[in-house]
């Protein structure tokens, strides 16, 4: 069926402009774009859907989620993810490797593959483990991986320690096509801490973690990156010292790019003074000048990506005592509204920053998406802007609800998600 997309905004990162146009779409793929009203003698058999007021912008892309599937799927599946994140306007994810058992081979890659199949709703990209078991000690085949379907390798959840391992890691990515995204953090630095270490995590007798933890390792992979000229993508960046060190390695010309997630530009490490479990995650919330940084990252370009880090737990993970529970929260359909915030305040303008949650993700993994334009796939999100909202559980799609932003007003909401040219999400 024929669908006429009329009296929308369309967001276009790529001319980086809002324009009115309407839009045609045909055989899963856009047909037409036209200024709009320029549209005449549409068949009385297309399907019109009516986004006066309303963003057509293209469907976002989330290169960093953890579906939990196989091992924990009482956290979430491939298919309820994917729900989530097209609830979120979310047309396409990539799930990293931390799963039980890791997905370190082919049969893994295809299992999650045929589970999204299944769901037909986001499309899912599987990002591999870079070593066996993610023990760190021995390279997956990443040709076999790469034909099975994966997208790029990590170790998300834990960091390469060998840097022999991480240079042959950056080496072998390079050549079958694979980025290596990389968590950067020293373990036995870190050691027993659950926040922040900072003058909030002495006066409530919490144990802390440096933000050396992270800028350490950072420095490391760059300094790979130089040795190698292979690119490395810096996950979740939660520091003004790992800013800094991105930013002097861009303008080095290294292949560096790097990501951030919504509750490292929104919370700061006051948030877990009320010992909220929903608050505890890895990196942990830093200062508000490591906010402020992370900000001027993604407004100067340092940072390229805002990626959700969706960590799904159960309440069997989450309500326990702060020291005890598992670090990580849910982020799929509150990354939009929380960086539109960003927006209202300045930071971005609006098609950088649909091009942040959607085109500059779908680059580096080298995937479609994140346009929209005559001839592509017709993967889109319809965006009420004005709509203002309280998130709260039952709106939630995912199956764990450890989000510390329930309770919280929002503004902007997506109303309708299409993967090549079919509905997958209609807010009702």
């Amino acid at each position: 069926m024929t669908t006429w997309i009329k009296n929308g905004d369309l967001i276009d990162p790529a001319e980086g402009a809002v324009k009115p146009a309407d839009l045609i779409i045909e055989k899963g793929r856009i047909q037409t774009i036209a200024p709009r009203g320029a549209l005449k003698d549409i068949p009385s058999a297309v399907k019109v859907i009516d986004a006066s007021g309303k963003w057509v912008i293209p469907g976002l892309i989330d290169m960093h989620v953890h579906l939990r599937e196989p091992g924990h799927e009482y956290k979430e599946t491939v298919i309820t993810g994917a729900r989530a994140a097209a609830a979120g306007g979310f047309t396409a994810i990539a799930c990293m490797p931390n799963t039980d058992p890791p997905n370190d081979c082919r049969s893994i890659t295809e299992f999650i593959l045929e589970q999204a199949r299944r769901g037909r709703t986001a499309r899912v990209y599987p990002i591999a483990a870079i070593t066996m078991g993610q023990k760190g000690e021995r390279l997956t085949d990443f040709g076999d991986l790469r034909e099975a379907g994966a997208v790029g390798v990590s170790e998300d959840g834990v960091s390469v320690m060998n840097s022999q391992v991480m240079r042959r890691a950056l080496e072998y990515g390079h050549y079958h096509g694979l980025r290596v995204i990389s968590h950067c953090e020293d373990p036995l630095l870190a050691g027993d801490g659950v926040m922040h270490e900072g003058e909030v995590s002495t006066r409530i007798g919490l144990a802390g973690i440096p933000a050396a933890t992270e800028d350490i390792l950072v420095y490391r992979d760059i300094s790979l990156a130089r040795l190698t000229r292979c690119p490395v993508h810096i996950a979740h960046v939660s520091t003004a010292t790992s800013v800094h060190l991105i930013r002097h390695a861009k303008e080095e010309g290294l292949p560096v790019t790097a990501e951030t997630a919504p509750h490292y530009f929104t919370l700061d490490h006051h948030a877990v003074a009320g010992y909220d479990t929903r608050t505890k995650v890895n990196p942990p919330l830093r200062t508000p000048e490591d906010v402020e940084a992370v900000k001027q990252g993604l407004k100067t370009g340092v940072i390229d990506v805002i990626a959700t880090d969706h960590a799904p737990h159960s309440t069997l993970e989450k309500d326990v005592e702060f020291d005890r529970a598992a670090f990580g929260m849910i982020g799929l359909q509150t990354a939009l509204p929380l960086t539109l915030r960003l927006v209202a305040q300045g930071v971005l303008d609006l098609p950088e920053a649909i091009a942040k949650l959607s085109t500059r993700g779908g680059e580096i993994l080298g995937i479609p998406g994140g346009r929209l334009a005559q001839g592509g796939p017709a993967d889109l999100a319809i965006v009420d802007p004005d709509h203002e909202y309280i998130f709260d559980e039952a709106q939630i799609l995912s199956k764990s609800k450890n989000s510390p932003f329930v309770g919280s007003p929002m503004k902007g909401k997506t109303r309708l998600t299409m993967v090549g040219g079919r509905i997958v999400w209609k807010d009702a």
